[in-house]
């Protein structure tokens, strides 16, 4: 096997090996004599079958499998011989024309990652915001919960619904005089005014009373989870049951008893620590966003391109997804072209970023063990189906660079808090408002679209894509020695999904009651 150098420029490194044919021969040999003691012919004892009739039986295939296996090695044997640490799989090519008999020649092309000083972690200090929880934020909270579990008592028969009102309905859904599934329903309680049924089928039954029968037609929107549904016009005959207004809802202990709590003080006790952990939340990102900008200020050397191509290519599919369920798509498209190049900017500080904290983890000892990352793999299995959980766990399990990239997040939060551990921190107390502005005031410059999107566009998009990539550092892969990464299984498809309702607020510690199933509800 012959290997030579053709290129080295940058993190680039291109080489050609020779597989010479008589080293392709004595393997293909070897794998004959091997395999001839279990080839079974007619005329023949076990194990007596001659190596030229094993060779033409299966010589094909062992030619093309020897060939195979010699080119891994060969891959493996340059990165070995050249001390390489791959950025991302290497490019390998055949030579046109190879057949049996002939030397195998073959291209290596690879990016390698850079030599990364790692910076020295004494000295660093930060500033952490830290939001108190008040008396009156928790009270708040309660109040909030209390209005989203508001009791009803049945209304006279006379009492025409209105906004706030629920009605307890019975419903039948069809399209073109045909009942469709998940369109049919009894019992089924609906707050006029709440947004709970697709656009239309409320505001329809404003008015109505105790004992009225309607049917009304309304239009399934576009984006309807349920493909037999999307855009469709639909009838409902609706019977109305009952007419209900709300009470007023008794704050006390009976209250959180309903909620599956001991008491009062209980609940304001959960809220608490909810409203804290939310907060903490921020502070660290707040933190980390210091930290990041930190180390970024002080570190700018050449990261390989198929990299922040990678990194780039998961950003921009990430914005045209959101731009897609814009109000003004067109718009954003647009402006997201003239801000290609503030994105690609941000997928090279990303792997840049990415990089420096996977070079500060190594020297410093940072590693997921194995408990955590079965951890990681089990709870990113529970997405898929049943059905489906174990192969995706054998798929990581197989597939390095799927390890690399379900290991990268926790990881990155382990060299992170040891970082905090180093840094010298002095506390400042703020309102949760000045924290969210210190959060969207620390990105930086060069990271910040050159233009904001028009207010009457939806924020998520826009927010996603100037989103500070220290948020996110793009974590160091570990080059895969498979050709192809294997597809993980697919999530069930969102059309097989019964259409739910809106989630309501969340309640500490309630039990749920089961949701009804129904077409009509979004």
């Amino acid at each position: 096997m012959q290997i030579k150098e053709t290129a080295n420029e940058g993190l680039k490194r291109a080489y050609t090996v020779t597989i010479t044919a008589a080293e392709i021969e004595e393997r293909v040999t070897g794998e004959v004599k091997k395999i001839a003691p279990q080839v079974k012919m007619p005329g023949f004892r076990p194990g007596k079958v001659p190596a030229n009739l094993v060779r033409k039986m299966h010589g094909e295939q062992l030619h093309g499998q020897t060939v195979n296996d010699m080119i891994r090695e060969s891959v493996d044997q340059v990165m070995t011989e050249n001390k390489l640490r791959p950025a991302m799989q290497p490019k390998v090519e055949l030579a046109e024309g190879y057949e049996e008999g002939k030397d195998a020649e073959l291209t290596v092309d690879v990016e390698v990652l850079p030599e990364i000083e790692a910076p020295d972690t004494d000295g660093l200090t930060l500033e952490r915001l830290t939001v108190p929880v008040t008396d009156e934020q928790v009270d708040e909270a309660v109040e909030r919960i209390a209005s989203n579990n508001k009791a009803y008592k049945d209304a006279a028969k006379t009492k025409k619904a209105g906004d706030g009102d629920q009605l307890i309905i019975d419903f039948v859904g069809s399209i073109d005089g045909v009942e469709f599934e998940g369109g049919k329903a009894e019992n089924t309680p609906l707050v006029i005014g709440s947004g709970q049924f697709i656009p239309g089928f409320e505001e329809q039954l404003t008015g109505v009373k105790t004992g009225d029968k309607k049917t009304i037609t309304v239009t399934f929107p576009e984006d309807y989870p349920a493909e037999n549904l999307k855009g469709k016009d639909a009838q409902f005959d609706i019977t109305v049951q009952q007419v209900k207004v709300p009470t007023d809802t008794k704050i006390d202990d009976e209250f959180a008893k309903n909620l599956g709590l001991e008491n009062l003080d209980k609940l304001k006790e959960l809220l608490r620590g909810q409203l804290e952990q939310e907060t903490a939340g921020l502070t660290r990102t707040q933190m980390k966003r210091q930290l990041l900008d930190a180390l970024a200020a002080g570190h700018d050397f050449a990261v390989p391109q198929g990299m922040v191509d990678a990194e780039f290519e998961q950003i921009w599919a990430q914005l045209q997804q959101e731009a897609a369920q814009s109000d003004d798509a067109e718009a954003m498209l647009k402006e997201m072209e003239d801000e290609k190049d503030d994105y690609r900017s941000i997928a090279e500080r990303r792997v840049r970023l990415g990089l420096l904290l996977s070079e500060i983890g190594q020297k410093n000892g940072v590693e997921v063990n194995a408990n955590e990352m079965n951890m990681l793999i089990q709870q990113a299995a529970q997405q898929y189906r049943a059905e489906d959980r174990e192969r995706f766990v054998q798929y990581v399990q197989q597939d390095p660079m799927a390890a690399a990239q379900l290991r990268a997040p926790l990881y990155e939060d382990k060299v992170v808090d040891f970082l905090f551990d180093k840094a010298e921190i002095t506390d400042r107390e703020v309102t949760r408002e000045e924290l969210e502005a210190a959060i969207e005031a620390e990105e930086t410059t060069e990271e910040k679209p050159k233009k904001k999107a028009p207010a009457k566009k939806k924020a998520p998009a826009k927010k996603a894509a100037s989103k500070k990539a220290d948020d996110k550092p793009a974590a160091k892969k570990a080059p895969a020695k498979k050709p192809a990464a294997k597809k993980a299984p697919a999530k069930k498809a969102a059309d097989d999904k019964a259409p739910a309702k809106k989630p309501a607020a969340k309640k500490p510690a309630a039990k749920k009651a089961p949701a009804k199933k129904a077409a009509a509800k979004k």
